[in-house]
Order: C-alpha cells, then structure tokens, then sequence
C-alpha cells in the first residue's frame, strides 16, 4: 500500500467535520460523502463534498456513521462495491464496537481497521489506531503515519479489543466511579474533585503506569492485593447510567445528567470545554517542564522477567 495522501470522509456530523478540517489543514486531498451534500454549508477550506462515492477510491476512507452496527456494514457494502480491484483502506470511526464483529460481512477484511477520534476532533491531540481481524501491521502503520502527518499523535494497537485503549481505561475507572455514586459512598462533584486534583495532574505529569514505578511497585503491589477484590465487578454496565439514559437524563443537551444543567448556555459550556483543552495542552506541550528531564525511560516487556 501507498503512503495515504486522499482520504474521504463518510459521514458529515460534528466528527466528520472535524476530521476532514485536520486532513485538509495538512493538505491531504479531502473528501466527506454526505447524502446532503449539496445542502452543506460549513465546509472546513479545502474539504469537497460528494453525495455518491467518487469513481477512484481514496487512500484511506474512514467511515462516521452512526454506531449501530448494520448502519455500519452497509457503508461498508457500500464501499466495497463500487471499489472492487481498487488499493484503499477502510477505516471504521467507532469507540465501543466490537471490530471482528463488523468485519463478518467484508468480503476484503484485510482492508480493514479501527481509527478512535476524540471530541472535539480537530482539537483532542490523540487518536487511536487498531489493526482488524486480518488487517497487516503495514496497513496499521501506514495509517497510524497518516494520522500522524495530519497533526495528530498516535496510540497504535495491533490487535482488535473492544473499546480500544483509551476506553477501556476510562470505562474501568468510571465503572467504579458510578458504583461509588449509586452505592451512597461519593457524589458526582468529590469523584470529579479528586480526579481533577490529584489522578489528572499526575496522569500529565507521569503516566498512569510510569508514575507507579516512580512511587514504588512492592506498595502498589500491596495495595492491589487489598483493593482489588474490593472493586465493583459485575461484568454488565451500571444499571443506574443505563436507566438515566432511557429517562432521558442523558447530560448537558438535557439540562440533567450527574448534574443539573438547567439555564445553561450548552454552546458556551463547550467552547468553553474545548478552548481549556487547548490552552492546557498547550501548557503541557510549551510550558511544562518534562517529567524526567536527565533521561527518558523505555518501556520493558513486564511478563518477561530479568
């Protein structure tokens, strides 16, 4: 496979937007497919958009539908069919599917990956890419150096896992968080305090894995053997999230999530979200001393010993 320089994106929503804006800001040739196409009229600069897929495949298509899996694997239907004998890649924007799932129907599953983008797109530094069941690690690569040249930093998995990286970490700590909140012990305001204050500032500074070995691993160890059976495991999602989001309690475009958003300028509220991003990580990146200035640690294999 060619190194990507057309991408297309399928799907114009809020995500689209912002992920076609960073490829063409980096001067990719950048497409978005969009049944209203012809109606669209915030176009980032140099983004087209198309209502039927165009006769030449792009390098890379990342698909942004809905996560609804049928949803899904009729664009992929989609794209194959007008794309057969043709070199692309078909990257699938999903956060929780499961990618050997949405692969069954591929007729090329070695064309496929996962690509995670954050909210908002075109600001959140990182994205995250996953190989597919059948995909090569040059295809991942190829990608992740895509992902790369558009301005992004790059979490590179191999191997499908549902949730990806990211979510995975961030759905073990909130599943625990909402355990705390249902059981009586915690409200939403001191769970957010303390991950404000403490876990935030020394994940940016360290890690979460890093900042372990700096503090000590016998403790730790410790520590897990203590805690661990102690967390909340039930191998199903909180029912008290699941019934808040069939009342409709679903956050801040409600007016009523963990908190009570009644009044609320929504658009201000995230502005505002979007632009402390942006100035903290630009404090992080320019401002901030580096955490180990004398050396940069490697990463070492654990389950090996010595």
């Amino acid at each position: 496979m060619k190194k990507i320089q057309s991408v297309l994106i399928y799907g114009y929503g809020v995500m689209g937007r912002g992920v076609a804006k960073t490829f063409a800001q980096a001067g990719f040739q950048t497409m978005v497919r969009s049944a209203r196409a012809a109606s669209i009229t915030d176009l980032p600069e140099g983004v087209t958009a198309v209502a039927t897929l165009p006769a030449k495949a792009p390098d890379l298509i990342i698909e942004l539908v809905p996560e609804i899996v049928a949803t899904k694997q009729q664009v992929f239907a989609d794209v194959e069919a007008a794309y057969e004998g043709q070199d692309y890649l078909l990257g699938t924007g999903t956060s929780g599917l499961d990618l050997i799932e949405l692969a069954k129907t591929l007729k090329h599953p070695e064309k496929f990956l996962g690509i995670h983008y954050f909210m908002p797109a075109d600001t959140a530094p990182v994205v995250e890419v996953m190989g597919g069941p059948a995909s090569p690690r040059e295809s991942v690569d190829i990608t992740a150096d895509a992902l790369r040249r558009s301005g992004k930093e790059t979490v590179v998995l191999y191997k499908p896992i549902i949730g990806f990286l990211v979510n995975r970490l961030q759905h073990a700590i909130l599943n625990e968080a909402y355990y705390l909140i249902e059981a009586g012990v915690a409200d939403a305001a001191a769970i957010d305090h303390a991950a404000r204050r403490l876990l935030a500032p020394r994940m940016v500074l360290n890690g979460l894995i890093q900042q372990k070995d700096i503090s000590g691993l016998k403790i730790h160890a410790e520590a897990q053997a203590s805690i661990v059976p102690a967390l909340f495991h039930t191998n199903v999602a909180n029912p008290m999230l699941q019934a808040m989001a069939q009342r409709g309690e679903t956050g801040l475009a409600a007016g009523k999530g963990f908190y009570d958003w009644a009044g609320c300028d929504t658009d201000a509220v995230r502005r505002q979200a979007s632009s402390q991003l942006s100035a903290l990580l630009k404090f992080i990146d320019n401002d901030l001393p580096k955490s180990l200035p004398a050396t940069e640690p490697k990463p070492r294999d654990p389950r090996q010993p010595g």
